[in-house]
């Protein structure tokens, strides 16, 4: 390490920033920082970046800057000798002015090296320039991180001079730059660095003045009642819940909700300690789902759980900012502000039993779903229709997946839908129960909202699968056909998710039995876009939406199937539009097929048949074996005639590496015959017969796959 680099802290302090995008912010901070200081070649090698965040701060600590980067060797290429030099060697204007622009005004002809590049003499300036400054290359790199941090809108304010106006995320409030022990003079949004910093907003004891780079952290920690590190800080709050769950024999649980709420909490506290609260345990006689939700989402505790049956106590965590001798009136004060919320939860509950769910169903017709697609109740008829539909066809029962896409939306007119929409079809469920409906239609308004299928779909989960199907392809014809495509980034109507929820459907009735890779069947994709397209009113929709849905869904699943499968075999297989329950089973077999010893010559004989049949007459003759008259023809015939039984029948069992395998048999004959035969022969029917075999060799070797798509 170079003796002269010392460690540097940059902290920006502010007001309270936005919670949920402080561990973004801070990276950005930190990343901007070190990349500019980096290029300017200010970074010892090495040089550890250490990012801080905290509500009221974003700070970077870089192990090994320099005072001075290293004088840089330059060679600048700038014109022609032809036309930097005039007749006499002097530099003509246009040369002049190209020096200039570069920095290098101060250089002379004389200055500068000549090159050959093959065509003409080339001018180029050669030197050593001098390594760039800290305090420059600091001031560089603060106005890049501050103005490229990842912040979607930012605040306008107005500087103590009562006429500069700045735009930041959160007004800022004081600037620390200290390469050791000494400050480094930059400055940004009207603050001047120095060695100043603060602490707790109410644990300090006013401001903190650091002596050096190294002592910021501990002076933070120590009298500034600050953990600077998001991470530690993180990982702190972590160790009390875990440990003050543990003490009480319960779990805050282990969902993606915890883990996004552990982030926010660690944001929104400089100095964490962990509390114990509770409520009364007659609330627990509503939804879980309710109580978890408004203590989560509003209040920011983590409930407690049994760790044997996973139901929810009457206790929650408190993460608190303070740390007092007494901790009574901050655990009071937060049980006192919970209980109003339970008691709302608990009132919508029993107020939204009063009223059976099926009795909501014709209020739906007071409720928009799209101007041009009409109202909700239009929608769930239009749903209703299709998994009626679908359900036979699934080995179901028509009946209840009727009645559960009938009730699937009639929650969205209870008061507790209405407080925490998060519980759409969840408080559906619940209400639908308590009313006696099947078990399966409770099931399928449970998980009608889930973003994919991920388990093999059996008896008891078929509704819910085909009600989850019925709404997707509803969506994606319904606004797909009104104009509202996806587009770039943009999918505000979630077709994207619509698309891959189908898939993940097919894929787990495939897994459950219910569809069989063998077998085509009258549900496939196709069929029920179609039949969702049916459900609408005439000319509400564009002409040829379900074939652009159907591309649509393809597409989607090619980009899923390209994380574990080789691109060629999905772009053979997608290239015949197979049933999308068959998908995944052919491309598998594709992947095999291409590594045998035939695959490679197959696959570009097959190209070249493609070839030769676009050039064909559609209206060619039948296949007539009388007209074979090369043994390498006949040689051919007599093996497609051999393979076509067992491979079509292979084929149909759903056995598709098999059926793929035993047409790699064919690889001998077919070579030979492109040895042996002329196919374009001058006697047009031997022609058009040796063209009508090519067509039948074919349709052959392409039931599972296109294989010209393996050609290399």
């Amino acid at each position: 390490m170079n003796p002269n680099a010392r460690p540097l802290v940059i902290e920006l302090v502010t007001e309270e920033l936005p919670p949920k995008a402080l561990d973004a912010l801070g990276q950005a901070f930190a990343e901007g920082i070190r990349k500019t200081l980096d290029t300017l070649g200010l970074l010892d090698e090495p040089c550890p970046c250490t990012p801080y965040a905290t509500p009221r701060r974003l700070a970077v600590r870089l192990d090994a800057v320099l005072g001075q980067a290293p004088d840089q060797a330059y060679a600048e290429k700038l014109m022609p000798a032809a036309i930097g030099l005039d007749a006499q060697g002097a530099p003509t204007p246009a040369l002049l002015k190209k020096l200039q622009t570069k920095g290098l005004g101060h250089l002379g002809a004389a200055d500068l090296t000549r090159r050959h590049d093959g065509k003409q003499d080339v001018l180029y300036a050669e030197g050593t320039a001098p390594g760039a400054q800290l305090t420059d290359g600091l001031q560089q790199a603060l106005d890049y991180a501050v103005t490229h941090l990842p912040i979607p809108k930012v605040m306008q304010y107005q500087l103590a001079d009562g006429r500069t106006s700045v735009k930041f995320v959160r007004p800022a409030q004081h600037l620390l730059a200290l390469w050791g022990a000494d400050i480094v003079p930059v400055s940004t949004l009207g603050l001047q660095a120095d060695r100043i910093t603060r602490g707790h907003r109410f644990l300090e004891s006013g401001p903190l003045s650091v002596e050096s780079a190294d002592a910021w952290a501990d002076r933070l920690a120590g009298d500034g009642g600050v953990v600077p590190s998001f991470a530690e800080r993180r990982a702190l709050i972590a160790r009390q819940l875990a440990g003050t769950s543990a003490t009480l024999g319960a779990t805050i649980g282990q969902d993606p909700e915890v883990d996004a709420l552990l982030d926010e909490v660690t944001a929104l506290v400089e100095y964490p300690t962990v509390y114990v609260g509770a409520f009364e345990e007659s609330f627990l006689a509503v939804p879980p789902e309710c109580l978890i939700l408004t203590m989560r989402l509003n209040q920011k505790y983590f409930p407690l759980f049994d760790p044997a049956t996973g139901a929810l106590t009457h206790r929650f965590l408190i993460v608190s900012n303070m740390q007092p001798a007494d901790p009574a009136h901050i655990i009071q004060g937060n049980q006192r502000v919970v209980r109003p919320r339970l008691a709302d939860a608990q009132f919508f509950y029993q107020t939204d039993l009063k009223t059976p769910l099926a009795d909501r169903v014709a209020g739906l017709a007071n409720s928009v779903y799209h101007n041009k697609l009409g109202s909700q109740w239009q929608r769930t008829e239009r749903v209703r229709a299709l998994a009626g539909w679908l359900a036979p066809l699934l080995g179901g029962q028509a009946e209840p997946a009727a009645r559960a896409a009938q009730l699937a939306h009639a929650d969205l007119g209870t008061q507790m839908v209405g407080e925490f929409p998060e519980l759409q079809g969840i408080m559906g469920a619940y209400y639908a129960a308590h009313d006696g409906e099947a078990p399966d239609v409770v099931r399928a308004l449970r998980d009608q909202y889930r973003i994919r299928l991920d388990e093999p779909v059996t008896d008891a989960t078929l509704t819910a699968a085909v009600l989850f199907m019925a709404e997707r392809a509803e969506t994606l014809v319904g606004i797909w056909g009104i104009g509202l495509a996806p587009t770039g980034e943009r999918d505000p109507y979630g077709l994207r998710r619509a698309a891959l929820g189908l898939i993940s459907a097919y894929e787990q009735l495939t897994a459950g039995g219910q569809l069989q890779p063998s077998q085509d069947t009258p549900a496939r994709l196709a069929a029920l876009l179609a039949q969702a397209v049916a459900g609408f009113p005439p000319d509400t929709l564009a002409e040829g939406t379900v074939e652009a849905v159907l591309d649509f869904v393809y597409e989607r699943y090619r980009n899923q199937l390209a994380a574990d499968f080789d691109r060629s075999a999905i772009d053979a297989v997608l290239a015949l539009r197979p049933p999308l329950h068959q998908v995944a089973a052919r491309v598998q077999a594709c992947e095999q097929f291409s590594r045998l010893p035939e695959a490679e010559s197959l696959a570009a004989a097959n190209k070249r048949v493609s070839n030769l049949l676009k050039k064909a007459d559609d209206t060619q003759p039948d296949f007539d074996p009388a007209l074979l008259a090369e043994p390498a023809e006949r040689q051919l015939a007599d093996t497609i005639a051999r393979l076509a039984p067992e491979a079509t029948a292979q084929l149909h069992r759903g056995d598709f590496t098999t059926s793929m395998a035993t047409l790699a048999q064919a690889r001998v004959a077919v070579d030979a015959f492109f040895t042996d035969v002329m196919v374009m022969a001058e006697d047009a029917r031997v022609r058009a017969n040796r063209l009508a075999l090519l067509r039948s060799l074919h349709g052959l070797m392409n039931q599972v796959a296109d294989l010209s798509r393996l050609a290399r």
